[in-house]
């Protein structure tokens, strides 16, 4: 992806158009074209060079956007941090990579501070909406700068990115992309949905993700208007459908559930939606079939992909609604199911789902006994369990981690998920391993019902006991008002483990 091309050819075939809108203020092609070139040119006075690590630590605002694009301008290194990140996760992944520059909106100016002095590699902290001696201003960056910007030649195999996992507490996993993945997650999407330079896309999840990058590259790549909330509400996120009249989405499963469950839901007019996915964790189809009979004319789509394969790469095709299944992969990835003993199962038998493509993660940074363990002979083993059917079309069914056996017997979570979902009183389930002296495990459900929903732990067994065998039924269920969340808004198993 040629960053400056597509800024230039965006900003001279419509300068006027918003290239962006943050909380109702739009900026335009011409203007969000000249700040970055800017931002690149001071960023590189200050010294940054191709392949120099740089985190960027701020919540989704502008200067985000900016920093990433600027930085991809010079070829350098980008590790983009959750906001939401403790000093000692910064101290971790920060010093793991050995980041020269930090971009950061403070929090605690100490916390910086620190870093300073904890992080030997780091030369320089460039701080936004705020000047303090010893720091690097971002606003004084782009002001005393030119708008012309001079290319810079970035060989493909160079890193664009370093992410890391949301593990990362403990031992770092810092997945690497280069720079010829950054045209990954446009190729997928240009191959299975036909955006115009009309469509206007709507992002809520944080540009610290792999998801929240996809959708700034859709926007340059595509001349999309791109509007993005700095955190997710599920009426500001409908409230911004409504006014800027979106025509693309993508959302996490548990997303759908907060918008369908808004009392003023059925308030808003969503006829401008085009175009509705959902990646990033197993959906229940009865979720997006609720959904879409809000918005009858946007298309529903599934899609499967992890921050290794750098975001999707298997989707719906055009045209076809069958929600139980995540789609096909794109002409240009392999995808197989295979057994414990790499061998691949017969059609509609479950297996880890493993990957080829030049989509694929580089390796982990600094961690070559992690990157063997899920890459072998050029496939990526990916951890999740699927099938394929007849049609060659790919059904998401858990977690490696997450199968559960109980008596020796295996259990998916996914399907008992599916089931308990389908209760009218049930807003979410969330189902686990739980550890049994007899049993070797057995499945517990937490659930959370719908609003003043009069739900008990029996009407989950009855029902379970109707629609599973025996061994699936949950032993132990769990009420609770809400399901614990991580940042991208994934129901978090690890908290309820």
């Amino acid at each position: 992806m040629d960053i400056p091309f597509l800024l230039r050819r965006n900003s001279q075939k419509f300068p006027d158009k918003p290239a962006i809108i943050f909380k109702d203020k739009p900026v335009s092609s011409g203007q969000f074209k000249d700040i970055i070139f800017r931002l690149a040119n001071g960023l590189s006075a200050l010294g940054i060079k191709p392949q120099d690590r740089v985190g960027i630590y701020l919540p989704n605002w502008p200067e985000y956007v900016y920093s990433y694009l600027a930085l991809f301008c010079l070829g350098a290194t980008v590790v983009p941090l959750d906001y939401m990140l403790t000093e000692d996760e910064m101290v971790t992944c920060l010093g793991h990579c050995e980041a020269k520059y930090l971009i950061a909106k403070a929090k605690d100016m100490s916390v910086l501070e620190k870093l300073k002095k904890e992080i030997p590699t780091l030369k320089e902290i460039i701080l936004i909406q705020e000047k303090k001696e010893g720091f690097a201003n971002f606003d004084d960056l782009i002001k005393n700068s030119s708008p012309e910007f001079k290319d810079i030649y970035i060989p493909p195999d160079y890193l664009s990115m370093i992410l890391y996992t949301s593990g990362t507490t403990g031992r770092p996993k810092g997945i690497m992309l280069v720079y010829k993945q950054l045209d990954a997650c446009p190729a997928v999407i240009r191959y299975f949905v036909d955006l115009y330079t009309e469509d206007i896309i709507i992002c809520a999840l944080p540009f610290s993700h792999i998801a929240g990058l996809m959708a700034i590259q859709l926007g340059i790549y595509f001349i999309n208007t791109l509007v993005f909330l700095e955190r997710f509400t599920p009426l500001d996120f409908l409230r911004n459908v409504e006014r800027h009249k979106v025509t693309y989405f993508y959302l996490v499963p548990s997303m759908y559930y907060a918008i369908l469950y808004l009392k003023e839901f059925e308030k808003f007019d969503l006829s401008s939606i085009r175009w509705v996915d959902v990646f990033g964790a197993p959906s229940n189809p009865e979720v997006l079939r609720r959904f879409h009979k809000y918005c009858p004319q946007a298309y529903f789509l599934n899609g499967w992909g992890l921050t290794e394969t750098n975001g999707p790469c298997v989707v719906m095709p055009m045209g076809l609604e069958k929600l139980e299944s995540v789609g096909k992969p794109a002409p240009w990835i392999d995808v197989k199911i295979i057994d414990e003993h790499d061998k691949e199962v017969p059609v509609g038998e479950i297996g880890e789902i493993i990957v080829r493509s030049w989509m694929v993660m580089k390796g982990y940074y600094k961690d070559d006994e992690e990157t063997n363990k899920v890459m072998r002979n050029g496939w990526f083993y990916s951890g999740d369990l699927g099938r394929f059917d007849e049609q060659g079309f790919l059904y998401i069914v858990g977690r490696k981690k997450e199968m559960i056996k109980v008596s020796g017997e295996i259990v998916y979570a996914v399907e008992v998920e599916s089931v308990i979902s389908k209760h009218p009183l049930v807003k979410e389930v969330a189902v686990v391993g739980v550890p049994d002296d007899l049993r070797g495990e057995i499945v517990k459900a937490v659930v959370s019902p719908k609003a003043e929903a009069d739900l008990k732990e029996e009407d989950i067994r009855y029902f379970s006991k109707e629609h599973l065998a025996h061994f699936k039924v949950p032993h132990i269920v769990e009420i609770r008002k809400e399901l614990p969340k991580n940042r991208v808004g994934k129901i978090d198993k690890s908290q309820l483990k």
